[in-house]
């Protein structure tokens, strides 16, 4: 892991020509509820399976509700081979530290809404 990101800099960060790839770990059904513009949705408990989806990225922004569990994601993001040489930063804060704009609707149609899966502290979602 590469450290942490302050919420302001994603926002603008995400303006960029080439942003960073948002990946949200909470479950589809909070995803739903409201995400970060553009972010992936891949919950914690189906990284490990599914971290090759995004080691095409050059940086790599890990998101959960209260930036705790994005921290550990982040590591495990990190330790991926094929995403060694990528930058990895867990948000500092996670959603509740997010003033930026909010999307709703799910962008994890191949993923089945769990909400019991294990995606750290409650969202606020």
């Amino acid at each position: 892991m590469d450290g942490e990101i302050d919420p302001k800099e994603v926002e603008t960060l995400l303006d960029d020509e080439d942003p960073p790839r948002v990946v949200d770990i909470r479950s589809p059904g909070e995803f739903s509820r409201g995400h970060i513009p553009g972010s992936r949705n891949i919950p914690f408990g189906e990284l490990p399976t599914r971290v090759a989806e995004i080691d095409d990225a050059d940086r790599i922004v890990t998101v959960c509700p209260h930036g705790q569990a994005s921290v550990q994601a982040a590591r495990l993001i990190k330790s991926y081979e094929g995403t060694a040489d990528a930058r990895v930063e867990s948000m500092a804060g996670g959603l509740t530290e997010w003033d930026g704009p909010l999307e709703n609707g799910s962008e994890a149609a191949d993923s089945e809404s769990d909400e019991n899966a294990d995606e750290g502290p409650e969202a606020p979602f």
